[in-house]
């Protein structure tokens, strides 16, 4: 890794960063190498862009454009993976959201544009592909957008058309006209007559935006008086850097097209860091403060935390969250090359600091005393149950298991000790299927995958009296104890429950304690092979030996007539039944109730989800077995967007389709 003579590029600008987020295909990868390239170096090329594997780790990668030095983060497309955008999103000064210009694919980008709006994070919307969109009208893509976000897109640029191929556009704010030129900058050119009607339309629509927010600019407006370009970058800069509205540029990244006036607009429009420092809470005065957005454990290279520096200094070799920094990291062009020190605003990885979280604040003396906002991990969606091939790896696995969590705070690691299984939880088998392959590539770890068993319970539907005794002479003293049982059902949810009644003491008080201990013992495995609940048991009567009867005998002699008394007391399966609310776009609704009630589903209604149009949230009872595989194929049924989540209900008798190990009378 090659050493480098200062924290950051030349220029006295402080550093800015911008995430690129946007679903899967729509051109990302290309973009940010695009970007890198012209600011100031070409990067590592993936591959063909229309060959590219899917990325599923966040990129950082260092420029300056105009002298001005940026970080570049390209986030994961795929919506497995969303939890490295939300990660992203919340260090970054603004947000480039890429899609396709096909008002059909306008779906795909509102769960990212409420990301945005939510997070009131400043954003560019740059439509990629544009050479794609044929006879269709840009007008109309920002019209599919639209009801997405509560925040004004504004047309910033229209296409020049000719013949049925975009060639160009022309900038609303300076009025100029500019034609692609693949793999080159664009040149400017007149703008020309067929568009000028349309420019003058859209450039009136941007005005009358911009103008809500700006009296001077109203006032012209309303006066139908001449706006220049300064006129109108003022009050578009304002507008951008408080998050009000969103930018909308065209361009074709495989081509370099729109590139230059995207890092222009970036320039212009990107917040200064110090305002976006100020939106997260954070005091322009203080120590040295860093906060980590990823964690990556690199082999030889030991651990590098991402950071976010709020405020800087921070030098190698100096204290950070209560260890010493081993190296900081930038990335020009995408490659790692190591620094001195790094500024405020500046997004580096800085080396060894151990027991430092992802989402942690760090100050020199330890974690800040305020922990700045992050986002949670997304609730899981998806499950399996690993197992070493080889017993002896388990602690190897114990350990490689904690860094794959730390680095993806989405992937969940429990071990359920009731059932014996060890189980990662996350957000489809895609993700889950490259968290396996980073065990066995980065830990030798050879892995068996399953779907989690189910935590089956059984009860009884009927109460039965139950007479025991243990009777065993061994010489010496022997063993003896008479029970007489009643076992009987109780409410769904009440647990289990021991009482006596025992009388003239029929038996000691002193083996009672034993009896009630046996008897809940018992009930951890049932006729059916799984743990017995809801039940009552009441001691009755019984008999004891003064010399024979023991705590032991007695707990003996309740085992046995528990086993031999819930056998007769018509057992059941219980399965535990989840609250599941599926939420789709409303086009997808009655897919997804289908879906559901394929499932063995009660369907309990549907609504319009709050704050989203276009979108409902439907609601149902879903047996826990069926819900293993729910997330895919609701997935391939909505173009990837739908999405659930769960809750334990109840239990109740089960009467489909179950466990293999399980029987249903």
């Amino acid at each position: 890794m090659p050493e480098a003579s200062a924290a950051r590029p030349e220029g006295g600008a402080r550093p800015r960063s911008v995430a690129l987020i946007g679903p899967q295909g729509s051109g990302k990868s290309t973009l940010f190498e695009a970007l890198l390239a012209a600011a100031g170096g070409a990067p590592r090329r993936t591959g063909d862009a229309r060959n590219r594997v899917m990325g599923t780790e966040l990129r950082v990668g260092h420029g300056a454009y105009l002298g001005d030095p940026w970080a570049v983060i390209d986030c994961p497309g795929s919506v497995e993976f969303a939890y490295e955008t939300a990660c992203a999103l919340a260090v970054c000064d603004i947000a480039v959201l890429v899609c396709e210009p096909s008002p059909d694919r306008a779906l795909a980008v509102a769960p990212l544009l409420k990301q945005l709006e939510a997070a009131s994070t400043p954003t560019i919307v740059f439509v990629n592909k544009i050479d794609t969109l044929g006879e269709g009208r840009i007008r109309d893509t920002l019209a599919a957008l639209q009801p997405y976000s509560k925040r004004p897109l504004v047309l910033r640029q229209v296409p020049i058309r000719e013949g049925e191929q975009i060639a160009g556009y022309v900038d609303l704010i300076s009025e100029r006209a500019y034609r692609f030129r693949k793999g080159q900058p664009s040149e400017v050119i007149a703008v020309p007559a067929a568009v000028r009607e349309r420019e003058a339309e859209a450039r009136n629509a941007l005005l009358e935006v911009l103008a809500d927010h700006d009296d001077a600019l109203l006032e012209k407006v309303l006066e139908d008086a001449a706006v220049t370009p300064a006129e109108v970058f003022r009050p578009l800069h304002a507008d951008m850097e408080k998050g009000a509205v969103v930018e909308v540029m065209l361009g074709a990244a495989e081509h370099n097209s729109g590139i230059q006036r995207l890092w222009k607009a970036l320039r212009h429009d990107g917040p200064n860091p110090l305002v976006t420092a100020a939106r997260r809470g954070v005091a322009p005065e203080g120590e040295p403060l860093v906060q980590v957005f990823k964690t990556q454990h690199t082999g030889a290279g030991g651990k590098l935390s991402f950071v976010r520096v709020w405020r800087g200094p921070v030098k190698d070799g100096q204290q950070m969250g209560g260890a010493r920094i081993g190296g900081i990291t930038r990335f020009p062009a995408g490659e790692p090359t190591r620094v001195a020190e790094a500024g405020t605003g500046e997004i580096v990885a800085l080396g060894r600091l151990e027991g430092a979280a992802t989402g942690a604040t760090l100050v020199a003396a330890g974690p800040a005393a305020e922990r700045l906002p992050f986002p949670p991990p997304p609730e899981p969606v998806y499950a399996l149950a690993i197992a070493t091939e080889d017993r002896k790896d388990d602690v190897k696995l114990s350990g490689a298991l904690q860094r794959i969590a730390e680095e993806d705070p989405s992937v969940i690691v429990e071990y359920d000790g009731a059932l014996g299984q060890t189980v990662l939880r996350g957000q489809g088998d895609i993700h889950l299927g490259h968290a396996l392959q980073k065990l066995a590539a980065n830990y030798g770890l050879r892995l068996n995958a399953s779907h989690p068993r189910v935590p089956y319970k059984e009860t009884i539907r009927r109460a039965v009296h139950q007479h025991a005794r243990h009777k065993r002479q061994t010489g010496g003293h022997g063993q003896f104890a008479d029970v007489k049982l009643e076992i009987e059902p109780r409410g769904r949810g009440e647990g289990f429950l021991f009482t006596d009644r025992i009388v003239g003491g029929a038996i000691p008080k002193k083996f009672i304690p034993a009896v009630g201990e046996a008897a809940e013992e018992a009930c951890r495995k049932g006729p059916l092979g799984f743990p017995v609940v809801d039940v009552a048991v009441t001691l009755v009567d019984g008999q004891f030996h003064s010399v024979d009867s023991s705590d032991m005998a007695f707990a003996t002699a309740t085992r046995i007539g528990m086993q031999e008394g819930l056998a007769k007391a018509d057992p059941v399966l219980l399965e535990p039944i989840d609250h599941v609310t599926v939420t789709v776009p409303n086009e997808y609704t009655a897919s997804a109730q289908r879906l559901l009630t394929g499932r063995r589903g009660q369907i309990l209604g549907y609504a319009e989800k709050e704050g989203w149009p276009g979108w409902d949230e439907v609601e149902a009872l879903v047996p826990q077995a069926e819900l293993h595989d729910l997330i895919i194929e609701l997935r391939s049924l909505t173009m990837g967007l739908g999405t659930f989540r769960r809750r334990f209900d109840h239990l109740a008798e089960a009467r489909g389709a179950v466990h293999a190990g399980a029987t249903v009378r």
